[in-house]
């Protein structure tokens, strides 16, 4: 098993609160984890979401039911919990009629289990994401070197687990993740009324990576009202699939103030979901610009977040006159920003009506060969 950067965290939340939640896309490996963290001489109630006659078995739950079930033990998991209609309340009796029970939860919609979980177990637990794999987890794993070595790689196969530990078949495994994830449980749990046009909006984001995004421009495209187009974003960013990023603006008349850039969580996912696995080489520069630039962002963000550093916020700046810094993380009052260049060597300064605008603001280029600083 790949080690996660984030189990020790988990440990010790566990060891102060109540119930810890694990959130992230399927097939990141949420599960292993939670195998991983529980104690080997645990007593575990384990509750599959994904099994019907679970679901069926708790459309009604109360205090005696759950009495029998848990009888000794002391650990509750519950996987893929936003498939169990009510699970904020069996959480709620866990939570409040058996003190030594902890609790464990995963879930992969955001969408779907935020609420009950957050009603059930307000002030008893900590919420953790799992990402795929992450660059400084697999240089942990090998070494940054061989890591490095691999970026090429990543940018079109990315870092699932079982993509990353199936060489030689990565292309099967991208297409039943797509197949039985991305579209058919998107779809089943999110109630989609028109699956094709979610299949054509998935593409049409997968070709603007990197790129603001306009809900009326895409409505056009895919053949659905901007409203739909919104609903459907939203859909795709709390089932981790896709996220975005808003534009910051401070009162400056130039510049963008309602604007998102959309990026991918894995390139992986992107490449496949438009059919296009070419090896780097084959890529024009323009397209390998934009996924050097989402594979950075989205690799940054999980550093972050696996580090704790819950108070980061991402943003990117733009000017009406396309002046533009990649990414702009502010943490404790700095901000600091980056513009991402895929060419070795190719460092830019800063937009001269950035630096007017934010004086204090620190600057950064990156390019690869600062990536292990970067990402590590």
């Amino acid at each position: 098993m790949i080690h996660r950067a984030i189990e020790e965290r988990i440990h010790n939340a566990l060891a102060k609160k109540k119930a810890v939640t694990i959130m992230g896309p399927r097939q990141v490996g949420k599960s292993t984890l939670a195998d991983a963290i529980i104690p080997k001489d645990a007593r575990i109630l384990e509750i599959n979401g994904d099994n019907t006659d679970v679901q069926t078995m708790f459309i009604n739950v109360d205090e005696a039911k759950m009495k029998v079930l848990i009888g000794n033990k002391n650990f509750l998991f519950v996987d893929e919990a936003q498939k169990i209609e009510n699970v904020g309340n069996m959480l709620k009796i866990v939570a409040e009629k058996f003190k030594d029970v902890k609790i464990i939860v995963t879930g992969s919609s955001a969408f779907k289990l935020a609420e009950a979980v957050n009603e059930s177990l307000t002030g008893r637990k900590r919420e953790f994401r799992l990402y795929p794999l992450s660059f400084k987890e697999m240089a942990d794993e090998t070494s940054t070197l061989e890591e490095s070595r691999m970026i090429d790689h990543r940018l079109i196969y990315g870092y699932y687990p079982e993509v990353v530990t199936s060489p030689g078949d990565e292309k099967e495994v991208l297409k039943e993740l797509i197949d039985s994830y991305l579209y058919k449980d998107v779809m089943e749990e999110n109630n989609i009324a028109k699956p094709d046009k979610l299949v054509k909006l998935v593409q049409a984001l997968a070709f603007q990576i990197g790129s603001t995004i306009s809900a009326n421009e895409l409505a056009g495209l895919v053949g659905i009202d901007a409203k739909t187009v919104e609903r459907y974003i939203e859909i795709l960013e709390k089932s981790y699939i896709i996220f975005t990023l808003p534009s910051y603006a401070k009162n400056q008349r130039n510049e963008l103030k309602f604007a998102r850039k959309l990026y991918f969580w894995d390139m992986g996912i992107r490449n496949g979901v438009i059919g296009n696995m070419a090896p780097v080489s084959l890529r024009s520069q323009e397209e390998l610009g934009h996924m050097w630039e989402n594979f950075v962002v989205a690799e940054r963000i999980k550093r972050n977040d696996y580090a704790g550093r819950t108070f980061v916020q991402h943003y990117f700046w733009r000017t009406q006159q396309k002046k533009e810094v990649d990414l702009i993380e502010i943490e404790d009052g700095v901000m600091t920003g980056y513009e991402i260049k895929r060419k070795v060597g190719k460092r830019v300064g800063a937009p001269a009506s950035f630096t007017a605008a934010y004086p204090d603001a620190h600057f950064e280029c990156v390019t690869p060969t600062d990536l292990i600083g970067f990402l590590m």
